[in-house]
């Protein structure tokens, strides 16, 4: 599972570097949502991982 967090943490800095950069307006919004959607899936994946140890 704790392979699974690191997945999606990395997911969500690709997210963030495309749009926190400033490509593009719409592309910095989607890049913000994206973020907090795998930040957050990324929290659940990493606590999942230790309970299930």
């Amino acid at each position: 599972m704790l392979r699974w967090a690191a997945v999606f943490f990395v997911i969500a800095l690709v997210a963030a570097f495309f749009g926190f950069i400033g490509i593009a307006g719409a592309a910095i919004d989607i890049a913000k949502v994206l973020f907090y959607i795998f930040l957050v899936l990324f929290l659940i994946s990493l606590i999942y991982g230790m309970v299930r140890r």
